[in-house]
């Protein structure tokens, strides 16, 4: 089921369902392979984000799959909440049992190559394409890097963080070599072990935010956007 939320688009699923949806594209010999997808995962900073920039917006509005990732959305009228890192998990788990192709871009230094190695380990199997960082990438989510030439993959995870890895996924739809692509943001981070996850009682009450605050105090300004999310679906 679709939901709206301030002018943001949301596809109101599980988790199965959302993975049985990416798998029927993987799984359908038919598709061409210039029919790109992408995945993209919006919380309440996303969709204050897009009040801002209309670019932004458009892009998680015409997103083959947006998949509700953050509790404050069920301020908006959403059902089901679906981690991204949860997800991001979960379809390496279906990838080793499929045998599709991986490809990890983004990070700081090696982190992007410390995440694929903890999947491999976690999920064996899972194969690998490339892992890289990216190099430079702007707002606009132009690169200094040609990443045109990057090896053929299956899925391909983006951890450029929120915005810049949107218009990097949109702008490279094209020229990068993967069927599936999802913008992931800290993921690579949390799963390489580099910042620690918020317990899983926590996650379970939607307070992830709060660790993800005493872990990273520098995040405040960010969870700033929460309450005006909330003042905002409140007065809409």
């Amino acid at each position: 089921m679709i939901k709206t939320v301030l002018g943001v688009k949301i596809d109101d699923l599980s988790m199965p369902e959302a993975l049985e949806l990416v798998s029927s594209w993987l799984a359908d010999k038919r598709q061409a392979t210039s029919d790109k997808r992408y995945v993209v995962t919006p919380n309440p900073e996303f969709v204050m984000s897009a009040q801002k920039d209309p670019e932004f917006r458009e892009i998680l509005n015409k997103a083959d799959l947006s998949i509700p990732d953050g509790v404050g959305l069920r301020l908006g009228g959403v059902q089901n909440i679906v981690p991204g890192v949860d997800f991001m998990e979960q379809l390496c788990r279906q990838a080793a049992q499929s045998g599709w192709l991986v490809g990890f871009l983004g990070g700081q230094d090696r982190v992007a190559k410390k995440c694929a190695e903890v999947l491999q380990a976690r999920f064996p199997g899972l194969k690998i394409s490339f892992s890289e960082n990216g190099g430079e990438v702007l707002y606009s989510g132009v690169t200094t890097q040609d990443l045109s030439k990057l090896p053929q993959t299956d899925i391909l995870f983006v951890a450029l963080g929120h915005i810049k890895q949107e218009k990097w996924i949109v702008r490279h739809l094209q020229s990068v070599q993967a069927k599936v692509f999802m913008g992931v943001g800290g993921a690579f981070d949390y799963i390489a072990g580099i910042v620690p996850r918020a317990p899983l009682w926590m996650r379970k009450i939607g307070l992830e935010w709060l660790f993800r605050l005493m872990v990273q105090p520098w995040r405040i300004k960010r969870q700033l956007s929460l309450l005006k999310f909330v003042l905002s679906v409140l007065t809409s």
